[in-house]
């Protein structure tokens, strides 16, 4: 379990959601209302529930890249909810996003892939290819791969890794927004076990040694136990756990399936 950072800095939460809801156009039902909760900076959060129930959009509309219909979302002290584009790029800057999908670019190098993520701060060509990036913009690249032990791997094109590298190196190209916060979003999904487990036990070394804040969807209950300092779990449009996992095991967590 991550717990080491759980209660990291008590001036206030990383991530407060209130009243929060999501409706789809057309549909009969919110896909949820009413979600509130507060993510303490350098805790460890794992979102679960049953398939349609609504744990990606959730973290979307954390970030407003998918807009709620109700509620505010407060991220480092600051509101998202109803900022123009200019100030939410800035605050977007400071939360690293891990997608399901890695998304690198397949014919560019690891090192290049990684530079990338320099663009939530800033733009220009320096951000794209290693050839064009700064000294001390590649030394940081590196400093991320070595951070997810990648680094003998910077100059292989992308689409020469395999899976669990590849995502890795989405971690280290999150990393290199030098961020507060990390979301991930069933970051394993399409992964092997094995490989599963080394991106997670990545995850849990970079909170634990950086004070990074962490929110990932899981349908991986064990995932949810060992990697996780709370569980949060959606059903029948609401939120219906909001529990430490010390307090929960594979079989409580089952139950919000039934």
């Amino acid at each position: 379990m991550a717990g080491s950072n759980a209660n990291l800095n008590p001036a206030g939460p990383a991530l407060r959601v209130d009243k929060l809801a999501k409706r789809f156009d057309g549909a009969a039902a919110p896909v949820w209302s009413d979600v509130s909760f507060d993510v303490p900076a350098g805790q460890s959060v794992a979102i679960i529930g049953g398939n349609g129930t609504g744990k990606s959009t959730l973290l979307r509309c954390c970030l407003r890249l998918i807009e709620p219909n109700a509620g505010q979302v407060h991220l480092h002290g600051e509101t998202l909810t109803g900022k123009p584009a200019g100030h939410l790029r800035k605050m977007r800057s400071n939360v690293g996003f891990v997608f399901q999908k890695h998304n690198l670019v397949p014919r560019l190098s690891v090192l290049s892939n990684v530079l990338h993520g320099g663009m939530a701060r800033s733009r220009g060509p320096r951000h794209w290819h290693h050839a064009l990036a700064s000294r001390e913009d590649r030394e940081y690249a590196m400093h991320c791969l070595e951070q997810v032990s990648l680094a003998h791997l910077a100059e292989r094109r992308a689409d020469h890794l395999s899976g669990g590298q590849s995502q890795r190196v989405a971690v280290a190209r999150a990393l290199m927004q030098k961020p507060r916060t990390i979301f991930a979003d069933e970051p394993v999904a399409s992964l092997d076990p094995q490989a599963g487990e080394e991106v997670m036990e990545t995850f849990a070394k970079l909170a634990l040694d950086h004070g990074l804040t962490l929110v990932f969807v899981s349908h991986h209950l064990d995932h949810a136990l060992h990697y996780a300092d709370r569980v949060l779990g959606l059903r029948d449009g609401r939120l219906d756990l909001d529990a430490p996992t010390a307090s929960e095991n594979l079989e409580s967590l089952r139950s919000m399936y039934d």
